[in-house]
């Protein structure tokens, strides 16, 4: 069960679920299962009901017409192992209010069975009516049945408005978030020490399908020279149908998370690098970059208020697709992958530093021991990037009432923190509102610390608040 290593917490949540089946007046159990797209869902869905052994359906809607996903529902009911499976076969497509209706009669009436709707929000896109009438069947017949229906969408911002008090299906489903493979998971699958699983999890986002061609104990510079060359690997597909998923007709976004993605931060930059498009479009691409859980943003934490804002790609692998692939599509489609590999390498150290501040940081977050009061953990810049400081604590966010904590990133191969590092951080410590020289320091060193006067976490460090 390779493939399921960092999955056993997903496994057991759902055997959990599975218990209630079957249970009270209400036997039927619902779950909505969100998560970003290839991180896996219907692998895991797909894998609980291999070790459940009960009659099941599972249906993957595509981005099609209603008649035809209403047509492809009916064929997979007919082609499934539910005991009633026959009633499909002179079933026709009419409208979701008639196929789930028999799909009420074809499960089993007095013992467990798993139906799963993979991607409902393309289902919805096609029929704004259907949450209600999976709200109406749940009710009568769905809920009343030893069933659990597993309800799977990568589209986070639709997937979480289902469950919410004004909607039709609201308190109906248990809320289930399948996240991606963690960098313990990936140090634990690819037998790698904490820095090297650091760079694979920057590279691959934790992203199951990419790690199944990572060969176990590979180095990230390995991995990269085995697989840039083939233009049909997962690492550089993944990204486009990623793209082509989210963005089929909103070219705009698109556009915005390019200029994202090769290193334009600021509302200013990122205008600009997108070609003139006009404000309105910006900000309305941005905001839909955002609603999709693609892009984040953060402010400087201070106590001191700020709208100096960033955006950044909220996952690390697609963040790196956007910075070398996306770009080194032709090349690698000519067979010249090597002219790409040139470029990470030439690039990789300062990618890297930046990339990996957004882990550290959270990294921090989990972590036990750091300065009482710490509740929130950030960067500090203005608009000058004078000073620009990797770390802050502080007691809470966005705005301050104690910074808590001044810390630096050396994220080197073989340069330590060492004494110049610590007067550039004090340096810094004394350039923060509401620091001063009594407030801790912080070395994050991937390769060492060689001063004292600061608190050291290493590689090892990080990776162990994710067990």
């Amino acid at each position: 069960m390779d493939h399921f290593i960092g999955r056993r917490r997903e496994l057991d949540k759902l055997g959990r679920f599975f218990t209630r089946v079957g249970a009270g007046d209400r036997p039927g159990r619902a779950i909505l299962m969100r998560g970003r797209r290839r991180v896996g869902k219907s692998r895991l869905a797909e894998e609980f009901i291999r070790r459940s052994g009960v009659p099941s359906l599972f249906f993957t809607a595509a981005r099609q017409s209603k008649a035809d996903q209403l047509k492809h529902f009916i064929a997979s009911a007919a082609a499934s192992d539910l005991p009633d499976a026959s009633l499909f076969d002179r079933a026709t497509p009419t409208s979701w209010d008639n196929v789930l209706q028999i799909l009420a009669q074809a499960v089993p009436q007095d013992s467990p069975s798993i139906v799963v709707l993979d991607e409902l929000p393309y289902m919805i896109q096609k029929d704004p009516y259907l949450e209600g009438v999976l709200q109406w069947l749940f009710d009568r017949h769905f809920s009343r049945r030893p069933m659990l229906l597993i309800l799977i969408g990568s589209d986070l911002s639709v997937m979480e408005a289902i469950n919410q008090y004004d909607r039709p299906f609201y308190m109906r489903a248990s809320e289930m978030v399948v996240n991606a493979l963690t960098v313990a998971d990936v140090a634990d699958k690819l037998g790698l020490p904490a820095a090297e699983a650091i760079d694979a999890h920057l590279i691959t986002g934790g992203m199951p399908m990419i790690l199944e061609e990572w060969p176990s104990g590979a180095t990230a510079q390995e991995f990269l020279r085995a697989t840039i060359p083939d233009p049909t690997s997962t690492l550089t597909v993944s990204g486009e149908r990623t793209m082509a998923a989210e963005f089929p007709s909103e070219a705009q976004a698109r556009t915005l998370l390019k200029a994202i993605g090769s290193g334009h931060r600021t509302y200013s930059s990122i205008s600009k690098a997108a070609g003139g498009m006009p404000g309105t479009s910006v900000q309305r691409g941005l905001q839909i970059l955002q609603e999709k859980r693609m892009v984040t943003t953060e402010v400087p934490l201070s106590v001191r208020p700020s709208k100096d804002r960033r955006y950044h790609i909220a996952d690390t692998h697609l963040r790196f697709w956007l910075s070398f692939i996306e770009p080194g599509v032709p090349e690698i489609e000519r067979h010249r992958g090597d002219l790409v590999l040139e470029q990470i390498e030439s690039s990789w150290t300062s990618w890297r530093g930046v990339a990996v501040e957004p882990f550290i940081r959270e990294s921090l977050r989990r972590m036990d021991g750091l300065p009482e009061e710490t509740n929130a953990i950030g960067g500090y810049w203005t608009r000058t990037n004078n000073p620009e400081i990797d770390l802050i604590g502080a007691d809470k966010e966005p705005v301050a009432k104690k910074i808590t904590m001044v810390g630096s990133v050396k994220w080197l191969e073989n340069r330590p923190f060492d004494g110049h590092d610590l007067r550039e951080l004090i340096v810094h410590q004394a350039q923060v509102q509401g620091a001063d020289s009594s407030t801790p320091l912080y070395a994050v060193s991937r390769s060492g610390c060689t001063v004292e006067g600061v608190t050291h976490i290493t590689p090892e460090q990080l990776l162990d608040v994710w067990r």
